[in-house]
């Protein structure tokens, strides 16, 4: 159901960021908003609090992103609190976020690898990425896990590109465990 709620209300918020030719400026606002709910538990709490009234929930978000975020950002609030939808609020800011990027075509690659990567090795995996994705440029995000023993584990999305050694030896081990001797 998040899933539903959280496509419904950004598909609405991307809609209108394009028609209003304001794709960036209502992405860097989004941004920003929801830095501002992660980093105040005390806004979410309010919001959440049933004995406090919409309109003094529509009042206190106005207080604090008024002359900070657009006229349209603004009424898409006060749509989320007459809805009673801020507990999705986060999750349709993450949805819309990444709306935009697709639609500039901009990815998210999850890489994880047993060492750190020299700066080399990491420009060699963002220039193969681009060649076998149909992105135009990635927001790398590089971990280190020294557990997978070698190679690299790749998530791009739902997708998952995993030619670690544990992997391999797991897969070999399987392979060596069928086999019968007679």
């Amino acid at each position: 159901m998040a899933k539903l709620v959280s496509s419904t209300y950004g598909d609405a918020l991307f809609e209108l960021a394009l028609e209003e030719n304001r794709l960036d400026s209502m992405y860097e606002e989004i941004a920003a908003a929801k830095e501002v709910f992660l980093q105040n538990e005390e806004l979410s709490k309010l919001l959440n609090h049933p004995k406090v009234v919409k309109d003094e929930k529509i009042a206190f978000i106005e207080n604090v992103f008024k002359g900070r975020v657009s006229d349209e950002v603004m009424g898409f609030f006060h749509i989320i609190v007459t809805k009673d939808r801020y507990n999705d609020m986060i999750d349709i800011f993450d949805y819309f976020l990444h709306k935009v990027k697709e639609h500039k075509g901009i990815g998210t690659a999850h890489v994880t690898s047993a060492i750190v990567l020299s700066e080399e090795q990491k420009a060699a995996v963002e220039k193969r990425l681009l060649e076998t994705t149909r992105y135009q440029s990635f927001e790398m995000d590089y971990c280190v896990d020294p557990s997978i023993l070698g190679g690299l584990v790749i998530r791009i999305e739902d997708r998952v590109v995993d030619s670690s050694l544990k992997t391999q030896l797991d897969k070999l081990t399987k392979q060596l465990s069928k086999i019968q001797l007679s």
